[in-house]
């Protein structure tokens, strides 16, 4: 299961809903509804950590709500 914090936003611009993982950096999705945005950041989330095991680079830990957020 995800334990990391995940920021969701709407987005004039994309003209979607934004999903963004701080402690993964560069790891974010998108979608046209809230739940969208969410299914698709989860999937992003483990791609995310299975490409960082194969270039074996270091995986963060979750440190659960962050004090910027």
């Amino acid at each position: 299961m995800n334990k990391y914090e995940v920021i969701i936003y709407w987005s004039d611009e994309d003209e979607a809903y934004i999903a963004e993982v701080p402690e993964l950096p560069g790891c974010a999705a998108d979608g046209a509804t809230y739940q969208e945005a969410l299914a698709n950041v989860e999937v992003v989330i483990r791609e995310w950590i299975d490409t960082a095991k194969e270039l074996g680079r270091p995986i963060p830990q979750p440190k659960g709500r962050l004090m910027f957020a």
